[in-house]
């Protein structure tokens, strides 16, 4: 215990020693002033980059050191040493070597403390857990691994599995934690599985995907952080609360640049606040809705039923008849390009065949001869169809400019015609720009912002008239720059021995053109990889973890899928806990159309985190919905069985209030688990809790619905009136407990507890 204590004290007095660096370093790059755009822009680059650094090494401090590994042959290691400590980062001493003191979790040498076992010790003699409560040690738990050992050194557990059980045991805080002292070998093959492709992981309720899937980010970024840090890593959630209650864990782990989201917050600019129905719901996310979206917008290239009169400001009336548009809208159709960067093509041929119709009436020879107009005639003429309001008015009628927002708002207005009556009326909602945009809408915001594209050719052309600008004043500068440089040699010739010896002093127009010049002017993104995905739509990210993947639609699958073009994916999940009606069931269901049969799949089989005696109850309720299914085996128990309390309807309420008091641990967090429509009245008997919004997870008790407790765990838990609760939803209720269980219920319990109660 000593000799670890002092190792942790120099490991941390040199983490003070970066920490100290990173922010004085911090510091001056901030005090530096410069009086041109450039040095701005350097001083902000090394801000940021600085800024990073120490937010980085400020998030790795609780439990910095955890594992030490004792080798059996040290005289096979170049570096000659017995041991190795591992942590959450790695350290190095400032010497001229840069020695390791403390191998980052990530690093290969470091693998054997996760998988080595007594019949497979990977060259370890033994394997050190290291407890640790701020920067002391308070607990070690050593595992020979090497059987035929004779110096043991009597720190020996009996108990192999005593770390894990003290961190499934311990009380929950509202927030994850981190495993990287506890990570079991299953979960680490797959958090360093190679990254290319899709991984599916596939695990029951407790057996730490989603945790895993959070160390195989951090993994990712550590491995691959040249490409990583470029193209960001992004994790996609199933609610804001889980976020919430997951936020903590890469930057504990020293990763800060990845960018965590719900479906509801992947179209820059909108943020999903509304709520759809189950059935809207399920409308909104079939596949399907990209083909009627499609012809939705193709609605939107129309031509006239006879003839669109066009009242010229100064030529007078102007005839757009139905030929003409057809022969305009099949030539802009079949450029193949979005809706809205084809509609200038669409335009030009307007333009052209009302310019000729012009040109007929008024330049043609009564006589029959040749058109009495010239050249610049007929261009005026096109000039003024090209610049008429009318013009552009008439072709805005036949094929609008569209935006996502706009183009998705009337068509939830009016679905009628382009859905069976039952499902366009399920959607149908107010046009009105207040109305909140719904999760299951962003991924139709989505699919027409690719069908409508932007036509951003005014942007472009305003960009590259700043740039000459930019130019042109670059090369003023530089004239005068030259100017003055003539005037100088003129005047100090007899400075120098000879005129040869003035020209070679060097002034600005000698090293630098106006062009590069300019550039410098130019201004730098200074916002990381993540900060600049979350707000480009298009935006093609490194990888992409996607936690409670069973829950996605077809369409959310489209949106994700257009973010990865490498299909670089970490899908983690469970078939059992899929609740919404919009799911597509299989993982070939959701995978096939983008990769066929190419991706991994890989099952966690062993529950951590729910005690036998309540798993088994779950059991029940999963045999009653797939009884095909086998669900995750638990590693411990706590000899508490799960505890039903039936009551009245007028009861319920007050009954579960008081029951609250009764299951609330003397440290952790309950959650009280309902249907939606019961949790105004639960409020009122509950402590610190109102109905409505995203749950504070840090609160003591909490109240959800089965839906936002997925992927969450809490100490004690209660479900109330589980038979108002789908099968599906049920078993996630019963499954987020670490310790004990409590069944309210006024009405009949559901054919899987009714055996168990």
């Amino acid at each position: 215990m000593r000799s670890e204590q002092e190792f942790v004290a120099r490991v941390y007095a040199r983490l003070g020693q970066l920490q100290a660096a990173a922010e004085q370093s911090a510091e001056s790059a901030l005090a530096q002033v410069g009086t041109g755009r450039q040095a701005r822009l350097e001083r902000d680059v090394a801000v940021i980059e600085k800024g990073r650094l120490v937010a980085e090494l400020n998030g790795v401090e609780n439990g910095l050191v955890f594992g030490r590994i004792d080798l059996n042959h040290p005289d096979n290691l170049v570096e000659e040493r017995d041991n190795f400590h591992i942590g959450r980062i790695g350290i190095r001493a400032d010497d001229q070597e840069r020695t390791p003191i403390l191998i980052d979790w990530r690093a290969d040498v470091a693998r054997p403390f996760y998988l080595a076992t007594s019949h497979v010790p990977m060259g370890l003699r033994r394997r050190r857990h290291i407890t640790m409560q701020g920067h002391e040690v308070v607990a070690l738990h050593d595992e020979i691994l090497d059987l035929s050992d004779e110096e043991r050194t009597g720190f020996e557990d009996p108990n192999g599995d005593a770390v894990l059980l003290a961190a499934l045991n311990s009380a929950r805080t509202g927030r994850m934690g981190d495993i990287v002292q506890t990570i079991q070998a299953e979960q680490d093959r797959i958090i360093r599985a190679p990254h290319q492709g899709v991984l599916v992981v596939e695990g029951g309720p407790g057996t730490g995907k989603t945790a895993v899937a959070l160390h195989r980010a951090a993994y990712l970024l550590y491995a691959q952080r040249e490409l990583l840090a470029k193209r960001a890593v992004l994790i996609v959630g199933p609610n804001p609360a889980f976020l919430g209650y997951i936020g903590e864990v890469l930057p504990s782990l020293g990763e800060t640049g990845v960018l965590l989201a719900t479906v509801g917050e992947l179209f820059p600019g909108v943020k999903a606040t509304g709520e759809d129905t189950q059935d809207a719901a399920e409308v909104k996310g079939r596949a399907a809705m990209a083909e009627v979206l499609a012809s939705y917008v193709s609605d939107h290239q129309s031509v006239p039923d006879t003839v669109l009169e066009v009242d010229h400001e100064d030529h007078g009336m102007l005839l757009v008849d139905r030929a003409m548009a057809e022969e305009a809208r099949t030539a802009a159709r079949e450029m193949r390009l979005p809706h809205n960067l084809a509609r200038p093509y669409f335009a030009f041929r307007i333009i052209d065949a009302l310019t000729e119709q012009l040109v007929e009436r008024i330049g043609a020879d009564p006589f029959g001869g040749p058109n009495l107009l010239g050249p610049d005639d007929i261009a005026q003429l096109g000039k003024d169809v090209a610049t008429s309001a009318a013009v552009h008015g008439a072709i805005a009628d036949l094929w609008p400019e569209l935006t996502p927002q706009r183009l998705v708002r009337e068509f939830l207005a009016d679905p009628v015609g382009y859905l069976p009556d039952a499902d366009a009326e399920s959607i149908r909602r107010s046009t009105g720009a207040t109305s909140p945009w719904t999760s299951a809408d962003i991924p139709l915001l989505d699919e027409a912002a690719e069908l409508l594209g932007v036509d951003d050719s005014a942007e472009r052309a305003r960009q590259e008239a700043e740039r000459q600008r930019r130019i042109e004043y670059a090369q003023g500068v530089l004239d005068l720059s030259f100017a003055s440089r003539t005037y100088e040699f003129e005047d100090k010739e007899e400075l120098y021995d000879d005129k040869a010896d003035a020209a070679e002093v060097l002034s600005a127009h000698d090293i630098i053109d106006a062009e590069r010049m300019a550039e410098r002017q130019e201004e730098e993104d200074l916002r990381s990889a993540a900060e600049r995905a979350a707000a480009d739509r298009t935006w093609a990210f490194g990888h992409i973890i996607v936690d409670e993947a069973q829950e996605l639609s077809a369409m959310a699958w489209r949106l994700l899928m257009r973010r990865s073009p490498t299909k670089s994916m970490t899908l983690v999940g469970d078939p059992a806990q899929t609740g919404d009606a919009a799911a597509l069931g299989s993982w070939s269901s959701i995978l096939a159309p983008y990769v066929g049969d190419r991706f991994e799949h890989v099952r966690l089989r062993v529950n951590y985190r729910t005690p036998s005696e309540v798993m088994d109850l779950a059991a029940a309720v999963l045999r009653s919905i797939h009884p095909g299914l086998e669900p995750p085996r638990s590693v411990r128990s706590t000899g508490v069985a799960p505890r039903f309390v039936p009551v009245s309807a007028s009861e319920l309420a007050s009954r579960t209030g008081e029951l609250v008091s009764e299951f609330l641990p003397d440290e952790g967090r309950l959650a009280v688990i309902a249907p939606r429509e019961l949790h105004a009245e639960l409020a009122a008997h509950l402590p610190e809790v109102t109905p409505g919004g995203e749950p504070d997870l840090t609160h003591r008790v909490v109240l959800l619905d089965a839906r936002q407790s997925k992927g969450l765990e809490f100490d004690s838990v209660l479900v109330v009136e589980p038979g108002a609760l789908h099968a599906s939803d049920l078993y996630v209720a019963l499954t987020r407990a670490t310790q004990t269980l409590g069944v309210l219920h006024s009405a009949g319990l559901p054919d899987g507890l009714r055996a168990m109660s």
